[in-house]
């Protein structure tokens, strides 16, 4: 086991790192900006140290700052948390240049995944469904060209893209020029890869993640799935599991398409396939997540998996001890994503200073979160400001303990989602189950 890990993030995930590796005995490092000086990591890791001003690009995505640091102070391994650094190759390769143990996948595999061109190829190869579409297209007129074999509505999707990002729907042939364009000019701007590649938009279906642990021994195991049909503009808000919809043969089937397709691409550690999946039952893999997820606590509170904990031993080099006949869901959890922003005004981001804070208590009740009574939010950085997570013996009873907990909640001195969540919980269609991924942009329409 590592003795010491820098933890190259911030938030509430560089907070769920160092509370894994205090429980386990390793020591720790957090690197902060300007703007976090005063961040809670800071002040909980055993090491902090300044990598830079406020903007990310200055700070946590400076890789050589992060790697000078890591070796100053004599670390074995780096956690990327999600997102920033956590799926790029070139800083798990630099890692690995300096003797430092990347806690993620295998610089190959992310590369591989991380181009959804490539993955939709690799999936079909490894006889996973993937949603009807094309390979990259260079131009307009190759995109004219494969949209009539497609058919409308469709999708121009960025063969880098993430988080919601170089993403455009068409619904007609006039609108694919400057669809195209515009998907290709965020994309080049958001990841330095304006390549795009189109798939048939699948209507009124629902968005399934399944989550893995897999060893360097190349062992692989399903830990079930999660709804995170519950979407503003392609930004997941309200996660779940199980899924309503997800019977158990299904999710069988599901769980071996799963674990075929991490065997395939040779995956080691943490990481999520996601599926579209239809109202007749047919599943579609649409990317792979290469990393922890925002969401991977649902799946803890329904399996009793640390999978933060099991990601650093795995990357030490210890085999998964957990069978997967040993994974029984009985329990159901959900999970809302707390952002600093205000609903009546388009969800514009919100920054200040917290005034007064109480946090939500009980059995089964969880608050991820950086938030301390007199923090100030930096502008900086994603609005994402806690996760709120619950889980029950029965869905119901998650519900409506899911709703008491935001009732209880207090954040003052910044707009926040909280009462967007409330709303939500009661309507017919989450209590029922039959959200899909368009439900909350035909809700507001």
């Amino acid at each position: 086991m590592f003795s010491k890990i820098l933890i190259a993030n911030r938030g509430e995930i560089a907070i769920r790192v160092i509370r894994a590796c205090k429980e386990m005995g390793v020591a720790t490092v957090a690197v902060f900006s300007e703007a976090d000086r005063d961040a809670l990591h800071v002040s909980l890791a055993d090491e902090s140290y300044c990598i830079g001003p406020g903007p990310a690009q200055k700070s946590y995505l400076n890789m050589s700052a992060i790697v000078t640091v890591a070796k100053s102070c004599g670390v074995e391994a780096i956690h990327p948390g999600y997102g920033l650094l956590s799926e790029n190759p070139a800083f798990a390769r630099l890692c690995e240049e300096h003797g430092i143990c990347f806690i993620g996948a295998p610089c190959a595999v992310m590369e591989k995944m991380g181009d959804k061109d490539a993955a939709r190829r690799t999936m079909r190869e490894a006889g996973v469904p993937v949603i009807p579409g094309c390979d990259l297209v260079p131009t307009v007129v190759d995109a004219l060209r494969e949209a009539e074999t497609i058919g409308y509505p469709l999708l121009i999707k960025a063969r880098a893209g993430g988080g919601g990002r170089g993403i455009r729907r068409v619904n007609a042939r006039e609108e694919l020029a400057p669809a195209f364009q515009s998907a290709a000019a965020e994309a080049q701007s958001a990841f330095g890869d304006g390549a795009l590649y189109m798939e048939k938009l699948l209507t009124n279906v629902k968005h399934i993640e399944m989550q893995l642990l897999c060893d360097q021994e190349g062992r692989a195991l399903c830990l079930g799935e999660r709804d995170c049909s519950m979407q503003r503009k392609n930004q997941k808000i309200l996660e779940e599991s199980p899924a309503v919809c997800v019977s158990p043969e299904l999710r069988e089937q599901l769980t071996e398409a799963t674990v075929r397709a991490a065997r395939t691409v040779g995956y080691v550690g943490a990481g999520t396939i996601e599926y579209l999946l239809t109202g007749e039952g047919r599943f579609y893999f649409m990317e792979m997540n290469t990393r922890l997820q925002v969401e991977h606590p649902v799946t803890e509170m329904v399996t009793g998996v640390d999978l933060v904990k099991w990601q650093i031993r795995i990357a030490s080099g210890q085999p998964l001890t957990i069978r997967q006949e040993d994974i029984r869901i009985d329990r159901h959890a959900i999970e809302c994503r707390i952002n600093a922003e205000d609903p009546a005004h388009g969800f514009r981001p919100s920054c200040g200073q917290i005034s007064l804070l109480h946090v939500p208590g009980g059995p089964w009740v969880r608050f991820d979160t950086a938030l301390y009574q007199g923090y100030t939010i930096p502008p900086f950085y994603d609005s994402m400001i806690a996760k709120l997570i619950v889980s029950a013996r029965t869905r119901a009873e998650a519900i409506r303990k899911m709703q008491a907990a935001l009732c209880e909640m207090v954040v003052e001195g910044v707009d926040h989602n909280a009462q967007t969540h409330i709303d939500l919980l009661g309507e017919s269609a989450f209590l029922d189950g039959s959200y899909t991924t368009d439900y909350l942009a035909k809700r507001n329409a």
